[in-house]
């Protein structure tokens, strides 16, 4: 688990897309993603107006909105990211073989790669799927891109754990650059080789303890001390009727007052 201040590790990240996102965080004092599940443009894009003066990364799952176009999405979204300071991280979990996560992460009426800053894969294909995400990326745009390797999940009786969890990271270090860390629950380590990982937790709650599918929420503190750099929120944002201004401000707070106290600083987030 690395003690040292977003600040000091963007300042010499072999990744331009961690260290983009690490000065954001310092910047905006927030360690805050906000996963932002909705079938429709509108309210995809309200939520993210919203929500997007507390958050230092923005999480979708762009298929699952209905109403879906690079024009009327995609572009306004990106407008969004821009006037609030925040990247945006596809949560595609691509699965597959090289070649074909190349085309899915490239092509289709998606097109991922033109305009989400980070995506995610599992490992249980081996590194080939990291060549082909790349290769999608360096074929698609000039914009830099960052991959997350998906080590452990939130979700009760996964099978991410153990043996799947030391391939994946040794999957990893299979590109310093474009591999930019993982979604864990833990520490991931690496430091000792070099490896600068951003470990991004799902399953992050003030409130719920879980839900009837199988979700599992863990505290803020508890997951930061364990090592997570960006706490993954998403129901607990806006679900069951909350606020959704009133509940970014409380877990960006709570995010960063617990990466405070892991760096050993006294010191307050000042107000956004």
């Amino acid at each position: 688990m690395s003690n040292l201040t977003y600040e000091a590790r963007a300042q010499k990240h072999t990744s331009p897309v961690a260290a983009k996102l690490l000065t954001l965080m310092h910047e905006k004092e927030s360690n805050l993603c906000a996963s932002v599940d909705v079938q429709t443009t509108k309210e995809l894009l309200h939520l993210v107006d919203v929500l997007g003066p507390h958050i230092c990364l923005l999480k979708t799952h762009i298929d699952i909105v209905e109403d879906f176009t690079m024009e009327g999405t995609v572009k306004p979204l990106k407008e969004l990211a821009r006037k609030h300071r925040f990247m945006i991280f596809e949560d595609r979990k691509f699965a597959d073989i090289g070649n074909t996560v190349k085309l899915q992460y490239s092509s289709g009426m998606y097109k991922i790669a033109e305009w989400a800053d980070i995506t995610n894969a599992h490992g249980v294909t081996g590194p080939g799927i990291v060549q082909g995400l790349k290769q999608a990326a360096q074929e698609t745009t000039q914009e830099p891109r960052g991959l997350l390797m998906l080590a452990e999940l939130s979700s009760k009786g996964s099978i991410a754990h153990g043996k799947y969890t030391e391939e994946t990271v040794e999957i990893a270090k299979s590109d310093k650059d474009f591999v930019i860390g993982f979604i864990a629950q833990n520490d991931m380590g690496g430091r000792e080789e070099g490896f600068d990982w951003l470990i991004m937790t799902p399953g992050v709650g003030l409130d719920d303890k879980g839900d009837s599918l199988g979700q599992q929420y863990r505290t803020v503190n508890e997951v930061v001390s364990n090592g997570s750099d960006i706490i993954i929120v998403g129901r607990g944002l806006f679900g069951k009727g909350r606020d959704a201004t009133e509940q970014s401000a409380r877990y960006r707070k709570a995010g960063w007052d617990a990466y405070l106290s892991r760096c050993g600083s006294n010191g307050k987030p000042e107000t956004l």
